[in-house]
């Protein structure tokens, strides 16, 4: 085993050994990976040293976004129980924080280079992500990213990312990324509105970035809005008017009922003297707060279901997606190499022509050199002279395949850097490119019966996982719930007989 397949292979079974106790059902996926990874180091996707399990945070992931002095950080310290984030009126923090459990009663700070470095995190290179959209800055990456260690048990099993406060007029372009990232990789994200502000319809680009571009999202259902603080509005005559505007706001930006909270911080709160009033207040607080907080308990369940989204969805983008684009990078290089070759070999046979025709070497129809007679006597000088001849037909046919490669090579090459690594077209082509492929093969190399034959079980493997899942929490017929372990069994078993099976087509 090579160095490369050890470090993965040893990445890999770290995870199983943590999935092992947590969730038997994920324990699972991580051999469907596996499978998978097989299926894109022969097509040239991936390295030895890349797994697409190790491309996806295992850790359920909760981000927290919002405007400034929204009450994110108060948020978060009321949540974990413990006073972990700076709080204030103002801007006191412009780091994305990733906090996560730690047996250590005392907290700790680390930099951002202990997530950019780190694959179990979900800030993996971002480093790189940021120099690409701000160059210079990816040196940078303490600056933009930290870590902190929390002893709450409240946060035992998932991993919370702060954001610095969100003002879409004047953001930087690498911190807009990072924002995008991590909404990606979420499983639950809470966007905080401050109460406070008195126009909301004025925040248009802020608004635009963390509703209208989310609501579109395939998993829209992860977004809760939450206009905070509401505490404030106790005072004023109308609070039902600023409840109002901010709806208004919302709902003008596309969002539907359903996923809007008004809360605030009981350990921050205002004193509301009117006890009726106060009544009400705590009344809609403590619901929308035991909402969201019960959205926040169920995120692991959540982060099951994504996981085996993403291993469905890896394969069949796979399938439906990269494959063919491969294919027609191929034809792409075939018809270049075809076309230049047709070019070159057509002037080199009509500038032989012209050439004879100038050294009087035609007699008629008949081609008549006077050095003919001499070169048909000896069979060394046609050996040699046809073995010149293939020489320089390879070579030119050599010098023209690699011509016409590398600019296509370089789109690749540019369109996998917006990919972040996570697989290489470039790559893929250029092992369909090697000089002993020919330019005529029918399909990519390390894409044949063995390959489709392999999705296709995986493809079923997540099916059959999801049904797991749902076996583990729901229960129509009433009949005896089933293990998570002993749900997961079946498939592994399958999957096993498959890949056997997989093997004699070789």
């Amino acid at each position: 085993m090579s160095q490369a397949n050890s470090i993965i292979d040893q990445r890999l079974s770290s995870l199983e050994k943590h999935l092992e106790q947590e969730n038997p059902i994920l324990l699972s996926t991580v051999q469907s990976f596996r499978r998978l990874d097989r299926v894109a180091y022969r097509l040239g996707l991936l390295q030895r040293d890349q797994s697409f399990a190790t491309q996806i945070p295992w850790w359920p992931l909760i981000s927290i976004l919002g405007t400034f002095s929204s009450g994110k950080s108060t948020f978060i310290n009321h949540y974990l129980d413990y006073k972990l984030q700076r709080t204030g009126n103002q801007a006191v923090d412009d780091k994305f924080t990733v906090v996560c459990f730690s047996r250590e009663q005392e907290a700790h700070s680390l930099p951002g280079i202990a997530l950019d470095s780190d694959p179990r995190f979900p800030f993996y290179q971002m480093s790189d992500d940021i120099e690409q959209v701000a160059s210079g800055e990816g040196e940078r990456i303490d600056a933009y990213l930290q870590l902190k260690t929390c002893p709450s048990e409240h946060l035992r099993g998932k991993i919370l990312i702060d954001s610095p406060g969100f003002d879409a007029d004047a953001q930087r372009t690498s911190t807009l990324r990072i924002t995008d990232h991590i909404i990606s990789l979420s499983d639950l994200v809470l966007v905080f509105f401050d109460a406070r502000h008195p126009e909301p319809g004025a925040m248009h680009d802020t608004l635009k970035h963390l509703v209208t571009d989310t609501i579109k999202r395939p998993d829209s259902g992860k977004f809760l809005y939450i206009l905070n603080q509401i505490d404030t509005t106790a005072r004023e005559d109308n609070p039902e008017d600023v409840v109002a505007a901010w709806q208004r706001a919302l709902g003008e930006c596309g969002l539907t009922a359903g996923r809007f909270y008004t809360t605030y911080n009981p350990d921050a709160a205002i004193p509301i003297e009117n006890e009726a009033l106060r009544e009400r207040f705590e009344g809609k607080r403590n619901k929308d707060l035991g909402e969201i907080h019960a959205r926040m308990h169920q995120v692991e369940i959540e982060r099951a279901y994504r996981i085996v989204g993403a291993l469905d969805k890896t394969v069949r983008e796979l399938e439906e997606s990269i494959v063919p684009a491969i294919s027609d990078s191929i034809a792409r290089w075939r018809k270049g190499v075809v076309w230049t070759n047709s070019i070159i070999f057509s002037l080199l046979f009509i500038g032989a022509i012209v050439l004879s025709i100038k050294l009087d070497y035609w007699q008629g129809l008949s081609f008549k050199p006077p050095w003919l007679d001499d070169w048909l006597s000896s069979p060394i000088s046609i050996y040699l002279t046809l073995a010149a001849l293939a020489i320089g037909i390879f070579s030119i046919s050599y010098l023209v395949r690699m011509l016409v490669r590398k600019p296509i090579y370089k789109k690749l090459a540019r369109e996998d850097i917006h990919k972040k690594g996570r697989i290489s077209l470039a790559n893929a082509f250029f092992k369909n490119t090697r000089p002993w492929r020919s330019i005529f093969s029918s399909k990519p190399a390390g894409w044949g019966r063995r390959s489709k034959k392999q999705l296709k079980v995986i493809l079923q493997e997540s099916d059959n996982y999801v049904q797991s899942l749902n076996d583990s929490f729901t229960n129509p017929s009433g009949e005896r719930a089933q293990a998570p372990q002993e749900a997961a069994e079946p498939s592994a078993t399958a999957s096993a007989e498959n890949m056997q099976k997989d093997e004699t087509l070789n």
